[in-house]
């Protein structure tokens, strides 16, 4: 059985645990606390960081991109990245935008000061970072709409890798009540179909300890 070290709302653990999900590859996901910084898991992956990956064969990954790259490569019947060079560099573009751009300028402003902070008792939530992630969430819900109004999907006619990294985050940030879905139609739908899946199901089905979801989390027609 392969195994899957990751962490509660952990937006790239999430990624991985939604790909593995929609290629059909059994898992047993361990939560790992990081900042416990356990030899063991830092012989595995000196960065110390999840998600980590062991393979049944042994076979040991980190980084979620190397990791969901990984599986596409060697499980390559359910395609997530596209069928053809053009299609692919823009599945691969804006998992780059939400692994990196949204990230920092909503995922780390609002899960980390909100969430994280508390969890780790590493001091009250920074006011600015928390109103700074408020205001560039809106900006990159627009840009989901715009996407969705040419669009299937975010890169293309197929559901991708690219809707995975955008829900990763999109869901956690949504667990505390920080998305303001009313304000953009065309993103609530897009999301409302991805949260529909039944790779979505154990995401939403989750609880973090000391930490209960906004009303509409688990809510597929919210």
């Amino acid at each position: 059985m392969r195994t899957l070290y990751h962490l509660w709302l952990h937006p790239f653990s999430r990624k991985v645990r939604l790909v593995l999900a929609e290629k059909g590859l059994q898992f047993d996901g361990k939560i790992e606390k990081i900042w416990e910084r356990r030899t063991d898991f830092l012989a595995m992956n000196p960065a110390g960081d999840v998600p980590v990956l062991v393979e049944p064969d042994g076979t040991t990954l980190s980084n979620s991109q190397v990791i969901c790259e990984y599986l596409e490569e060697v499980y390559p019947e359910h395609n997530l990245l596209g069928s053809d060079p053009i299609q692919r560099a823009e599945t691969r573009r804006l998992v780059g935008w939400f692994d990196v751009k949204f990230n920092r300028e909503v995922s780390d402003n609002l899960l980390g000061e909100k969430l994280m902070k508390p969890m780790l008792k590493l001091g009250e939530p920074h006011g600015p970072s928390i109103r700074a992630g408020h205001a560039n969430i809106h900006y990159h819900l627009d840009y989901i709409g715009f996407l969705t109004e040419k669009r299937t999907w975010l890169a293309g006619d197929s559901f991708s890798l690219a809707d995975i990294a955008a829900a990763s985050h999109l869901s956690a940030v949504d667990y505390i009540g920080d998305v303001p879905w009313e304000e953009h139609q065309s993103a609530h739908d897009w999301y409302s179909r991805v949260k529909s899946r039944p790779s979505f199901k154990p995401l939403l089905e989750e609880r973090i300890p000391g930490f209960t979801p906004s009303e509409h989390y688990e809510n597929v027609d919210f």
